[in-house]
Order: structure tokens, then sequence, then C-alpha cells
């Protein structure tokens, strides 16, 4: 954890990301630049700058290069690169405080994945009503509103899946929704309340 006067060197940038991440400190200030979280990471080939690069840069204050970049919306939450960080940085948290942010910027129309907000939305709208995510609804209307032609080419492996029985043709509600409702609902309002004493 950085002292008090390392943390008044950081730029303005890097305290945000560092206050508008949940939970306990992220530990940013730790990372060593060592390269574990890239070379970790099943979606790093895709990312437009490593996750210690994007670290570097925010403490760099360069905001908007950060929230431009396409590497917090090409995470796909699998943790492994918390798991092998040596210094624990909280590297998943940190890239969903960044995609926050990138949308609240309106940064992320920008990126080089301006669609992938949307795609996010979709999933979290399924998990909200249904409790889990529904692959062929996700799928669907993700293709038809920004890669209709791709539908033709994926018709074949959603068939293979269906005829396996791996996707449903419905979305399915899981017991106790009202129960993840009723977290989720708390969840916002905490965050609510922390905006509102930032």
């Amino acid at each position: 954890m950085a002292t008090n006067a390392a943390r008044k060197r950081m730029s303005n940038f890097f305290q945000e990301v560092v206050g508008a991440t949940p939970g306990s400190d992220p530990h940013l200030d730790l990372c060593i630049q060592c390269g574990t979280c890239g070379g970790s990471c099943p979606s790093g080939d895709d990312m437009d700058h490593t996750p210690r690069a994007l670290f570097a840069m925010i403490n760099a204050d360069m905001r908007d290069v950060v929230l431009r970049s396409n590497t917090q919306w090409y995470c796909v939450s699998c943790y492994y690169c918390m798991v092998r960080c040596p210094q624990e940085v909280h590297i998943t948290d940190l890239m969903y405080t960044l995609k926050r942010l990138s949308i609240k910027a309106g940064k992320y129309r920008e990126s080089s994945t301006p669609e992938v907000p949307g795609f996010s939305e979709t999933f979290i709208d399924y998990v909200e009503n249904y409790g889990r995510s529904f692959e062929l609804g996700l799928a669907t209307r993700y293709n038809l509103r920004h890669h209709p032609m791709d539908m033709l080419k994926l018709a074949p492996i959603g068939l293979g899946m269906l005829k396996r029985r791996r996707m449903d043709l419905v979305p399915k509600r899981i017991r106790g929704i009202s129960q993840l409702k009723a977290i989720l609902q708390k969840a916002s309002d905490i965050e609510r309340s922390q905006e509102v004493a930032r």
C-alpha cells in the first residue's frame, strides 16, 4: 500500500480509478510491471494494450487513451490474471471500473470495439431477469444489431449446440430469482450511495 506522500504523487486519474473500484484497495499502486497479467490473459492477443501498459498509462494520467482502449472490453473475467499476480493487484475489478468510466465518459464509442458495451448490457439484462445468460438470445441480439451477415456463418454452430442440448431455445429462470433481484438491488443502492458520498 502506498504511503500518503506516494499517493499525492499519483495522477488524478489513478486516484479516480482506485476510488471508483468497489471493495477494498485494488493494490494498483503495487503493480511492478512484470507482465504476468498479459501473459495469463486468454484475450491478450485481441487487446490493444496489455493490462500492465494500461496501468502505467493510468499512472501517467492518460485518461482518454485508457478509456478509449479495447483492453477492458476484452477482459472475460476469468480472474486468471489475479490468481497469478505476484502483487495481488485486483486486475479484473479494475477492468470493470474502466468499463464503467468508459461508458460514463462516452469513450467506448471511440475504441476499436464500440459495440461491446451493447453486448455487455444484453448479457446483464438476461442475468438480471433470468439469473443466468441465455446464449441464443445473446448471440442473436448482438449479431443482428452489429454483424447481421455473421448470422449465416454462426447458424451451423448454433444448430449443432441445439442438437446436442448445449443451448436452450428459450431462457429459463433460476430458482430464487426474487432473491437474486433483491441482492442486485441492494448492490445498486450501495453503489448509488457511494457515488453520492464522493
